[in-house]
């Protein structure tokens, strides 16, 4: 089918039979009289064919095949006609659809209402809305406050609190602790000039524990001063070392031999180490363990003298009033 205009349709014609519209035997008008059967209406001039598509016998349309064309395109007009319907139909469901999804979108969000910013009492009153205070919190307290003043550092103190248990362990690590000791004379536990540095700075106390591992041993001696600067003094003037402690399982060590000395300083407390080899074999550069040693037993003391000021910082973070 095209539908570039209107085809009429075409009936054949065969030998002896005249086509549709031009059946013999029934009456036709023609202005104003009428022939009977068998009689042929008379001559009248040829007509154009109004219908130039539509091919019959002779000049005459063909009025079958028109019918017939006429009904087709009733046809596809009603076809049309339908499908157009259907579309209007599918878009006036479509519009009302949307019309239902928008009235309850709306209807939602009217119902549900912007956040409430404040709740509302049952008489109807708002009540107050939560208040902060603008006013900071006052920062923790720092460890280190409480190692560098005196005041603050009233904490009990031994060389078993300092140095708990029978052994301790560095990075897998571990250390047999031999002996442990106390004083006031803290040049009384010194070697070389390190005495006359503690006494000059004002030293309080000196606490000493020794450690054992492998053949090497060390001795750690905690010097406590009045304040912090006394304490870096000492750290940066020492000299001489700390002296070795013998006892509980562990011989005379670095007596007439090299050994390895070091001194360090936190808040107010100092701390040197003094590490060798156990049979008095004398200690050089190339000799890893004995610094390993050293570097274990200096990072002990360190986190023991600062584990003591957390301990009373948290202590006064928990006590009324502070």
């Amino acid at each position: 089918m095209s539908f570039g205009g209107p085809q009429w349709p075409q009936e054949p014609q065969q030998q002896g039979q005249q086509g549709y519209g031009q059946q013999p035997g029934y009456g036709q008008q023609g202005q104003g009289q009428q022939h009977g059967y068998g009689y042929p209406p008379p001559q009248q001039p040829a007509q154009p064919n109004p219908f130039p598509g539509a091919q019959g016998s002779g000049d005459t349309p063909d009025w079958g095949a028109l019918a017939a064309a006429s009904e087709s395109r009733g046809r596809r007009k009603r076809l049309l006609l339908i499908a157009g319907g259907v579309l209007a139909t599918v878009a006036v469901g479509a519009v009302v659809a949307t019309a239902v999804v928008s009235t309850n979108k709306k209807n939602e969000e009217a119902k549900n209402g912007p956040v409430p910013t404040g709740t509302v009492s049952p008489t109807g009153t708002p009540s107050p809305e939560p208040t902060f205070s603008s006013v900071a919190p006052p920062p923790p307290p720092n460890p280190k406050d409480y190692i560098s003043d005196p005041k603050k550092d009233k904490a009990p103190l031994s060389a078993e609190g300092l140095f708990p248990g029978k052994k301790l362990t560095m990075s897998g690590r571990p250390y047999k602790k031999g002996a442990t000791s106390s004083t006031t004379n803290c040049a009384a536990v010194t070697q070389g000039g390190l005495g006359a540095v503690l006494k000059r700075n004002g030293c309080q106390r000196v606490l000493r524990a020794t450690y054992v591992k492998d053949g090497v041993a060390v001795t750690v001696g905690v010097a406590v001063f009045p304040s912090e600067a006394a304490a870096q003094k000492a750290k940066e003037q020492a000299t001489g070392g700390i002296a070795p402690l013998v006892g509980a399982g562990v011989g005379d060590f670095c007596h007439a031999t090299v050994c390895l000395r070091r001194s360090n300083a936190i808040g107010r407390y100092a701390y040197f180490t003094q590490a060798g080899f156990a049979n008095g074999k004398k200690v050089t550069k190339a000799d890893k363990p004995v610094f390993q040693a050293s570097d274990d037993l200096g990072t002990f003391a360190f986190n023991q003298i600062y584990a003591r000021g957390r301990a009373q910082a948290s202590a006064a973070a928990g006590a009324p009033g502070e």
